[in-house]
């Protein structure tokens, strides 16, 4: 007797779980460089997640890893097993936007995507990879965070101090 399985129909142009990523969202963008930048002077890592297919949106922050002036140590065993995980995120505090030879290491036996952002952590200060360490295109995708909107700027009313001291009240004499 055979078995019935039935086959799902599925779009051909659709991101499939695994695809390499093409896109980054921007608050995702933003929480990286706001990340790296609180960890300056030293450097700083995570592990990107692709959630859904194609679009990077989410940064991991995995225990246990470890950074100074000049490494951040991934402790990839600490990772939970997702299939959504897509590559990796560091900071090079120098502003240095290229890898180095222990990032090529990484970038050839870890993940699809990665990502290296550089002092001053602002928007155009990252560049992305491939496995091979090849600079590639993430397209920025979706709404400006909320918390990147500034507030007006706190500005403290004049304090008075006088040169002479302040008469005192009828009552106080």
């Amino acid at each position: 007797m055979p078995i019935f399985r039935p086959q799902r129909k599925r779009d051909p142009d659709a991101p499939r779980l695994g695809a390499t990523p093409t896109s980054i969202s921007r608050r995702a963008l933003h929480s990286i460089l706001a990340s790296a930048a609180s960890a300056y002077p030293n450097e700083f890592g995570g592990v990107l997640r692709a959630d859904p297919p194609g679009v990077i949106g989410e940064l991991l922050l995995l225990p246990g890893t470890t950074a100074g002036r000049s490494h951040a140590n991934f402790r990839l065993y600490m990772l939970p097993a997702d299939l959504t995980v897509v590559g990796t995120v560091h900071s090079h505090p120098s502003g240095a936007l290229h890898p180095s030879d222990a990032d090529l290491r990484l970038f050839r036996n870890w993940g699809r995507r990665h990502v290296i952002v550089g002092a001053p952590y602002g928007p155009g200060s990252w560049r992305a990879y491939d496995g091979n360490g090849r600079e590639t295109r993430l397209a920025v995708v979706g709404p400006e965070p909320e918390s990147s909107v500034r507030s007006p700027e706190y500005r403290p009313r004049s304090v008075h101090r006088p040169d002479r001291p302040l008469p005192l009240a009828d009552d106080q004499e």
